[in-house]
């Protein structure tokens, strides 16, 4: 297939600060970073105190937000031909490729020391490995080379809770990986209703997102899968006793909606219900993790 650009090149290189803001990912960083409280909150019976609470999710944050600019960096053609993305600052030329590697390498380097020096080392490896993972594993190599490349990239992206569980306590446990695994079988369906949505955006772009390269049909079969696999595992932190009947009670509510996204998606054709189950994957993910959080502190009080 042809593609063409559809970025406009505005005056290159005069970025604001907005424009900065905007490699960073900030709305993407915020979900991150609820995961990454209610992973701290639930390793602890009290509350984790208040300077390690900021220092975990500035240092965090800072990475998160390097990753984010690499991948405006290395996806900057794939964005121009895309409608979603071409109005990102490096295909409109407000931001240029040196600039962004530099504010990168200057957040990144600076949450990586901040959360060696401040929290612990295996939270500030871990960080850098989601770090490496999502900015040069998933955006280089994965999401150019296969159709599984948000199953296999999806690491890096669920491990914030796994992380705040780990800054707390310093090692990596059951109930941190669990709250890791829920989110990473959580990501295929999330993505790839986007990616239905948006077939046409990364066919022009080039990337060979499940829908392009196993149809839509196959596609929506998946989702419905992954989507039982997460809903799954949810029930597992209330066996396991990570959680407690209220949280019980409210997962079922939120798991029985996102069934029904996905069954609508997997059962009938109406071109809106992709994007409706990817809004409402963000606010579901949102949800499950702070019922965690409530039922956690609730249940201390019972």
């Amino acid at each position: 297939m042809a593609t063409y650009p559809l970025a406009r090149p505005e005056i290159v290189g005069k970025a604001g600060w907005r424009d900065y803001l905007a490699l960073c990912k900030l709305k993407v960083i915020a979900v991150m970073l609820l995961t990454l409280v209610v992973g701290m909150c639930l390793a602890t019976s009290g509350l984790p105190s208040l300077p390690l609470l900021l220092l975990t999710n500035l240092g965090v944050g800072l990475a998160a937000a390097s990753a984010a600019a690499v991948n405006h960096v290395l996806d900057q053609g794939i964005d121009a031909r895309m409608a979603r993305t071409a109005r990102r600052p490096l295909p409109q030329g407000r931001v240029t490729p040196l600039q962004a590697v530099v504010f990168a390498a200057l957040l990144g380097i600076a949450g990586i020391a901040l959360l060696a020096l401040t929290v612990n080392p295996l939270t500030a490896w871990l960080t850098l490995g989601s770090l490496i993972g999502y900015a040069f594993v998933y955006t280089a190599f994965l999401k150019r080379a296969t159709p599984q490349n948000i199953v296999i990239g999806g690491v890096a992206g669920a491990a914030p809770p796994l992380i705040g569980w780990v800054a707390v306590t310093g090692q990596i446990t059951a109930d941190g990986l669990l709250l890791m695994l829920i989110i990473f079988a959580w990501t295929p369906p999330h993505f790839w209703a986007l990616c239905i949505a948006r077939k046409d955006d990364y066919a022009r772009a080039g990337i060979p997102m499940l829908p392009i390269t196993h149809g839509e049909n196959f596609t929506r079969l998946q989702i419905l899968l992954y989507t039982l696999i997460t809903v799954l595992l949810t029930f597992l932190p209330y066996f396991i006793g990570l959680s407690g009947l209220i949280y019980l009670a409210c997962v079922l509510v939120i798991d029985a909606r996102l069934l029904y996204w996905a069954w609508r998606l997997y059962s009938t054709r109406e071109a809106a219900d992709p994007m409706k189950m990817f809004r409402f994957s963000i606010l579901y993910i949102m949800a499950l993790f702070a019922i965690l959080l409530v039922d956690h502190y609730l249940k201390l009080q019972l």
